[in-house]
């Protein structure tokens, strides 16, 4: 077994959008870092907790957020989780992707209420993460 022990890698380019990648000895990708991600409160005043590549957070209404990038994604074909934690007991809760963009991303919190499909919900812990 191989280790390798570093306080820091470097990518050989100055570009965002040429990330580190792992490969196996043959040269096949294997994996890459995460892009971006957010943890934030998402009642009241939104306020970021910890955060790579995110520079801000807008919210557009209840339920309803946007994570600014700091730094462009190359384009929109990124995969994205969302995490969010739900303070209605046993209430069912789901959040969506609205949209994708290479400057930022949109998602929506919901929960399911009697008698109502899914309703918009701040939410008091919101995270997502990028992977491109």
């Amino acid at each position: 077994m191989s280790e390798l022990g570093a306080n820091s890698l470097r990518s050989n380019s100055s570009s965002f959008n040429s990330p580190i990648t792992f490969e196996t000895s043959g040269g096949t990708e294997n994996g890459r870092l995460c892009r971006a991600f957010v943890n934030f409160n998402g009642q009241g005043a939104v306020a970021i907790r910890a955060n790579f590549n995110v520079n801000s957070i807008t919210d557009n209404g209840t339920g309803d957020y946007t994570a600014n990038f700091t730094n462009a994604m190359s384009d929109a074909n990124y995969s994205v989780a969302h995490a969010k934690k739900n303070d209605q007991g046993s209430v069912s809760s789901i959040s969506v992707i609205v949209t994708n963009n290479s400057g930022s991303h949109r998602m929506e919190t919901y929960i399911a209420n009697p008698g109502i499909y899914y309703q918009n919900r701040d939410e008091p812990i919101v995270c997502i993460t990028i992977f491109r």
